[in-house]
Parts: C-alpha cells; structure tokens; sequence
C-alpha cells in the first residue's frame, strides 16, 4: 500500500481502538503528512478515506509507513531509529497527561479495576506496549519439587543494536531524563541512547504522603505488568517506608499484587537508582505457596507468621491491620540488617559493607493484608565472585544475570538468546552431535550430557519438551542457590534460630 493509505489506515486504527474520535481524523492525518514531510494528499478519496481495519493490522502499517519513511530519509535506518519514528507517529493520537489522569480517576471512583483496565488497554492501543512484539515471547510452566513454576524467554525487549550503539558513542549524554523511569520520560522523542516515550503516559498517585508514579512496563513480562515509582530520582531503599508505600497501593488496588527489588548490587534489580516497585494483576507462583512451618513473633501474637515452602527464604506475615504489618515488617528487616550466622555463611558486614538485606512482596488475600519478606545477602567470595547466594557458575549457561523481584517470585525471565540456543540443542540431542567444540552451544555441553545420561536417546517431537521441563529445574536451581538458607533440615533450623532472634 503507498504512504497516504497507511496514513488513513493509523488514522483508522486510532478511531477504532478510541485514541481519537472521528472529528479528530482530519487534524491526526495532517499531523501525520506532516512528520512525514509530505505537503498533502495527492486527491480527495485518499484525503477522505477511513478504511477497515483491525487491532492486529498495527504492525504492518507502521512497518509500511517506517520504509517509506527510511526510503525518504525521513528516518534513520537502525531498529532504534525506526522505533523514535513509529512512537513518534502514534504520539500524534496520544492525549495530554492531565486528559488521561483524569479519565483514569473518574474511573477508579467507579472501581479500581475499571481504572487500570482502561489505562492498560490505553498503554497498548498507543503501541507504548508493543503488542506483536509480546505474542513472540516464548512462555511456559514446569512442575519442580515447590510447584509450578514460570518459564519466559522475552523476546520483546529490543536488544542493543550494535550500529545505534556506535552512533551514540558520538552523542553527548544529555543527562535528561536521568534515567528511564523518571517522571520526564513522559512524552519523552528519545535518542540512540535513550528509549522514545514520546506515546508514553503516567498516572499520579500518592503513597506514604508522597507524589509516585503508576505506569505499565513496555515489555510486559506477566499479565498487567505495573511500575510504581518515585516522582523523585533517589536511590532504592528498603526501609519501614517500603512497606507503608506497599501496602497502601494493593489496598488501594487490591486486584494486584506489587514488591520491591532489593536495594544492594547482585541482589536488586537493574536500576538501583531510583526508587521504584513492580507490580500486577497476576498470582505468581509463591504466592500458590504454603507455609513450611508458622511461627509465633514475641509481641505479634495477633499477625500471622510463617516459613514458606519456596527454594529462597520467605517469611509471610498477614493480618487485617497494614499498620501491624508494617510494624512487624520493620523489626524483621531491623534484625536482619545486622544479623550475622558464621555457621550458616551469612555475613552481615565485611570490609564496611553491608551484604543484608530483603526483597518484600505486598498483595491482598481474604481480606487480609499480605507480606512476603525474601530475605537476601549479597556476599561474595573467591569461588563465587558474583555472589554466594547468586547463580553458581554451572548455571550461568541458563542463568546468569541478577535474580530479582520477578524471579524470587517464580518466573524466570531468561536471555532471547535461548530461544535459537535451545532448538539447536533439541537437534543436537536427537542427532547425538557432539557440541563441545560448537562456538555457540558448548557453554551447554555439560548439561547435554547430563540430559542424555537420564533420557538416552530421543525422538525430536519429545526433545523441545524434555529441554522446557529441564530448563524449569535448573530455574529451581537457581532460586535454590539464591536462598541464604539452604532447603534442607540444617537450613530450617538455622532460619528459625533468626526468627527466634526477631
């Protein structure tokens, strides 16, 4: 189709997903023509034309309108030039902030779900959640020794490509917005070294008496995948504010769960400098986890405690009351800061840094108000340099980037570079190809073997199955070696001898 049909076609896409209401058609197409340094159309039909389409017909007309646009020299040529100039479209039809928080209010006044519905529909209708990048991602779920757990290979979240990468060497780091989840991201046109916003919106809300933000993560790794953040650019922390500002957004969303990565290198997540929480309306697989053992907190007899059955370290406090919650929350987090176990190898300081430290998830439940505490050290040594309580080195084929909020929870997110990596070795595994020398597979050689020892020899249709099931154990793995206490009857004893201490 030639440039002035996909302009009607976006114009189109724009009225029937409500961006935009029919009398804005002419205004959105002029802006269009515009942007693509074209003077008009070339007649009256194509000036007037409104054709059919679907929701799904968005990739092809932005894939048209970006050749188009690259062909002209309108936009560059490297996938993060095209994605500033799609978002740069679909901005045409996006609305001011204020006219988005106000419908998002006017909804919550009717119901909080109707609220985030609305705003979720909205962050995927402007491609802020790219939609057809999503379907691509690989998902599925593996039975382990503490449930069913998530499996994700995110295919989504666009990788550096190494031409833009180049080109940003020679741009001047303009320091605005400091990062990507300040405020100033919002309407944001973006640059090589920086993702374009400019289709991206934010709702204010206040938390613990301060200004936060509430927006939807563009790479959507689980159902309705929120990002809670402070309106200022301060680094995370985990204190007795954590859990106040926690509890208050479930129970005033109380359909979604939200938690907090940990603040410390190795244990936290990616951007450990700003204060920010994940969240969403979807049951992870420890929160379908029982207790191994409750327990009773001297001076909380009334919040219920726990010790959950799950391959990191969880306590679980819920009560009716948030403020008891906190309260308890607060001491846990008190003693664990400075607790230290030689026997058990946890070590609250060394050469003056702190290594202790948790990851807390906050949900409702009954009707109660729920808290899981992940109690978590950073400690390294010579043997594990990236972190005692991190991925041992046998692991890193599968895993070997921080495990952080999403992961403790149960759902691995690993590298797109498995998706080929793992049908090369289904292949390889039904062909009995030695792939020690293979440049590319010979990270995974050890494990081959290992899985050709327990299955002999396999047919093809039963090895893409056998490498999900397996990958989802040697996830289990991982949260194993992320668990500062070990899920043996010497790792019990030891976490209920730092209860006892609480």
């Amino acid at each position: 189709m030639n440039i002035y049909e996909n302009i009607s076609r976006l114009a189109s896409y724009g009225v029937r997903t409500g961006l935009i209401e029919r009398e804005d058609v002419a205004f959105v197409k002029n802006r269009l023509l515009s942007e693509l340094g074209l003077d008009g159309f070339e007649n009256d039909d194509e000036a007037n034309s409104l054709p059919e389409v679907s929701v799904d017909d968005l990739e092809e007309i932005l894939s048209e309108m970006l050749d188009y646009a690259q062909e002209k020299g309108v936009a560059g040529s490297t996938k993060t030039h095209r994605d500033i100039f799609d978002t740069k479209l679909m901005a045409v039809m996006v609305s001011k902030p204020s006219e988005i928080s106000r419908e998002f209010w006017s909804r919550y006044e009717r119901s909080a779900k109707e609220a985030t519905d609305f705003f979720y529909k909205f962050s995927q209708d402007t491609d802020y959640i790219r939609r057809y990048r999503i379907r691509k991602d690989l998902k599925w779920k593996t039975e382990t020794p503490f449930g069913e757990l998530d499996i994700t290979i995110n295919l989504s979240k666009p990788e550096k490509d190494p031409k833009a990468i180049a080109a940003a060497k020679s741009i001047r780091n303009a320091g605005y917005p400091k990062c990507l989840l300040c405020k100033e991201n919002v309407g944001y046109g973006g640059r090589l070294d920086h993702a374009a916003r400019a289709n991206h919106r934010v709702i204010a809300l206040e938390l613990a008496g301060e200004k936060w933000g509430f927006q939807y993560s563009p790479y959507v790794y689980y159902n309705e995948h929120c990002i809670v953040f402070n309106y200022e650019h301060v680094p995370m922390k985990i204190c007795r504010k954590t859990f106040e500002r926690l509890l208050e957004f479930v129970g005033k969303f109380p359909h979604y769960t939200l938690g907090s990565n940990a603040d410390l290198p190795i244990v936290g997540g990616s951007i450990l400098s700003h204060d920010h929480y994940q969240g969403g309306a979807y049951e992870f697989p420890m929160a379908k986890a029982g207790y191994e053992k409750m327990v009773v907190i001297d001076g909380f007899k009334d919040v219920e405690v726990g010790i959950v059955r799950w391959p990191l370290s969880v306590v679980r406090i819920s009560s009716a009351s948030a403020e008891r919650l906190v309260e308890l929350a607060d001491r846990i987090l008190e003693k664990w800061r400075s607790y230290t176990d030689e026997d058990a190898f946890i070590i609250a300081e060394s050469g003056g840094e702190m290594h202790n430290t948790i990851t807390p998830i906050a949900r409702m439940r009954g009707g109660k108000f729920e808290l899981d505490l992940v109690l978590r050290n950073n400690i390294t040594t010579e043997e594990h340099p990236l972190g005692v309580y991190h991925p041992h080195k046998e692991l890193h084929h599968i895993k070997k980037e921080n495990i952080g909020l999403i992961e403790v929870m149960g759902l691995a997110v690993l590298p797109a570079r498995l998706k080929d990596e793992l049908s090369a070795l289904a292949d390889a595994f039904v062909d009995g190809r030695d792939i020690s020398g293979d440049e590319v597979l010979s990270k995974h050689a050890d494990w081959l073997s290992e899985l050709r020892a327990k299955y002999g020899k396999v047919e093809q249709r039963m090895a893409w199955g056998i490498l999900q099931r397996e990958v989802g154990m040697v996830f289990s793995k991982v949260l194993e070696h992320a668990g500062v206490f070990k899920c043996d009857d010497g790792g019990r004893a030891a976490f209920e001898r730092f209860l006892s201490k609480v």
